[in-house]
């Protein structure tokens, strides 16, 4: 017989070379058992006050100190230095480029995805511009310090308002300027006390899916973003805010062509005002801040000149701020709206009653004009008196 004659056997003889080569995959992946544990790594590494001058003179601190390590999420998951440093067996270790500390930094863009390949297939600004080949496009590590980071969701999936809280730190790293601006805002500064109820930078702009923000379909869809927070009676109430700042900004002309371009034309630019071209971005002021907030006369007629560059001093008279009229808030406004309320149901449903009777009075006429006439019955004749005859007619003469 002929090696291989038999297809079945050649089937068997594969599928024993798969197992086999499995099998020794296997037994390669517990090897790394062996691989040197954390505390030969710290032997070196624990010594204070370690620094490597880079070529371009820069500076790369090399010291981990175990306790800080040990409360980072990678140590209670029991992820040993050698799982991402996985070539530093030997010393000296391997070369690496050393040029500066974004060329070093680069070197490890793809050592987080052994364990978080899922983040690496999300869209984002920043990932969009590394791969464009901007230098200046962070990397996980530039974000996340693998060796301190600290847990940031709780069992339950969401975020631990303390580390929250120190989001915008990371993000000035890259967007210093910006920084400054929020940090002085209302928001920035209630941040800084621990409020957890006020918006940080990921809150608006994302986590690992952060948008583009100066396109239009940001521009268009940023109410929205504005109103998860402030339509929140949870949040609101706490600080005697207005629930209706999203539905009362929708309901009028700005925010219904707003809608409008978002839902049909998303892409198409509109001159019209969303929130942050009154209120401002990263730094919102206090709507009784005497120089910026809004409830100022002076500061929103700024705002609305913006866009109106004619309008007067009594231009913001009509502005409600996001308030519906009520019997305390603009009562005026409210009761005018109230008689109307009355006044117009009374008009429409008084013509709608007469012009309802009137259809009802020529339908009934039609209809009588369809039916038959009734056979007019001929009246009775009176009976006729009979005439007397000749001979009574002489018998009376002759009495």
């Amino acid at each position: 017989m002929k090696p291989f004659a038999k297809p079945w056997m050649a089937l068997l003889l594969a599928g024993f070379l798969l197992v086999t080569l499995s099998s020794v995959a296997h037994a390669v992946s517990l090897s790394q058992e062996s691989l040197p544990g954390n505390e030969v790594c710290l032997a070196c590494h624990q010594t204070p006050g370690q620094i490597l001058t880079l070529d371009n003179g820069e500076q790369l601190y090399v010291t981990i100190l175990p306790e800080e390590y040990g409360k980072s999420v990678h140590a209670k998951n029991g992820v040993a230095c050698a799982m991402c440093h996985s070539d530093m067996f030997g010393y000296p270790h391997p070369a690496k480029d050393l040029s500066s500390l974004r060329a070093y930094r680069k070197q490890y863009q793809n050592t987080c995805k052994v364990c978080h390949a899922d983040k690496y297939e999300l869209d984002s600004v920043h990932r969009r511009a590394f791969e464009s080949g901007n230098e200046l496009a962070p990397t996980c590590i530039d974000c996340h310090n693998p060796h301190t980071q600290a847990q940031v969701k709780d069992e339950q999936g969401n975020l631990i308002p303390e580390e929250l809280g120190k989001s915008p730190e990371v993000c000035s790293q890259c967007h210093f300027g910006i920084y400054q601006e929020y940090s002085q805002s209302v928001h920035g500064k209630a941040a800084r006390e621990g409020n957890p109820d006020v918006p940080v930078c990921i809150t608006c702009h994302g986590l690992h899916v952060i948008e583009d923000p100066t396109t239009t379909q940001f521009r268009l869809a940023s109410p929205k973003m504005c109103g998860e927070c402030h339509s929140n009676p949870e949040i609101m109430n706490k600080y005697g805010l207005s629930t209706d700042v999203y539905n009362t900004y929708v309901a009028d002309f700005h925010g219904s062509t707003v809608t409008l371009f978002e839902r049909i034309s998303p892409d198409q630019q509109t001159n019209k005002a969303v929130c942050y071209d009154c209120h401002g971005v990263h730094n919102i002021g206090d709507v009784d801040d005497p120089m910026v907030g809004l409830g100022m006369k002076q500061n929103m007629l700024k705002a609305c000149q913006k866009c109106h560059p004619d309008a007067t001093e009594n231009f913001p008279d009509s502005w409600m701020s996001h308030y519906r009229p009520d019997r305390e808030k603009f009562p005026l406004v409210y009761y005018v709206n109230l008689f109307y309320k009355i006044f117009i149901p009374l008009v429409l449903g008084g013509m709608a009653v007469f012009v309802a009777s009137d259809i009802f009075y020529r339908v009934r006429r039609a209809l009588s004009r369809r039916k038959p006439a009734q056979p007019v019955q001929p009246a009775a004749e009176p009976p006729q008196t009979p005439e007397p005859s000749e001979a009574a007619q002489e018998t009376g003469k002759e009495e």
